[in-house]
């Protein structure tokens, strides 16, 4: 591997982990409904759904969903469904289940799936890979195929750290909401929004 290409690419990864998305928006999402434990679960099955991604962009797979518009189209809008039925459930509960220490919290092997499929649905991850891991591979080096494996295994990695860390982040925030009367017995309508914005990013945005 080219160090410097490779720092390269950390550090735009770094960035695009960081800008607001809907994978970031989705930890946050259950860490401040929940609890840090459950950001972290929620972000390792976002993670373990990359593994697909990455897998398909390294052997040309996003490639054919990309040319085809209703392969892609199928996608992508099946999972700003699956994001809206989320934001739906949410919305049911209303204020009567968010004494947040009275509901039944999600279990994180729950949350864990949760995450692989969000992920899975969303076709413009792997057309992401697709864009940018060739641009950070050495040609004359060979070994193209493992060059973008190796990149996407660190993006990977630097991704799950991030999200981590806005777990933690997010469960402060959580206190600090739950110290709030207002805003704690609306709890699970914030998270119904953050869903609900997530889907309709996905169903709306371009190629």
């Amino acid at each position: 591997m080219d160090l410097t290409l490779t720092i390269s690419f950390l550090g735009v990864a770094i960035l695009l982990t960081l800008m607001p998305g809907p994978d970031i928006l989705f930890v946050i999402a259950q860490s401040i409904s929940q609890d840090k434990k459950a950001g972290i679960a929620t972000a390792l099955g976002l993670c373990s759904g990359l593994i697909v991604h990455i897998t398909a962009a390294a052997l040309g797979v996003s490639a054919i969903i990309y040319q085809s518009a209703l392969a892609f189209a199928i996608v992508k809008y099946a999972g700003a469904a699956y994001l809206l039925y989320l934001a739906w459930q949410s919305f049911k509960e209303k204020e009567a289940s968010f004494a947040i220490r009275h509901t039944k919290p999600l279990t994180y092997r729950s949350l864990y799936k949760k995450g692989i499929l969000m992920n899975l649905l969303n076709p413009k991850v792997s057309l992401f890979f697709l864009a940018l891991l060739p641009q950070f591979v050495n040609k004359q080096l060979g070994h193209i195929t493992l060059q973008m494996v190796i990149l996407g295994v660190l993006f990977l990695v630097q991704a799950l750290i991030i999200f981590a860390v806005v777990s933690v982040f997010s469960e402060k925030l959580r206190h600090v909401l739950l110290a709030n009367p207002f805003i704690a017995k609306r709890m699970n309508m914030i998270k119904g929004s953050l869903l609900a914005l997530i889907g309709i990013q996905i169903a709306f945005s371009e190629k």
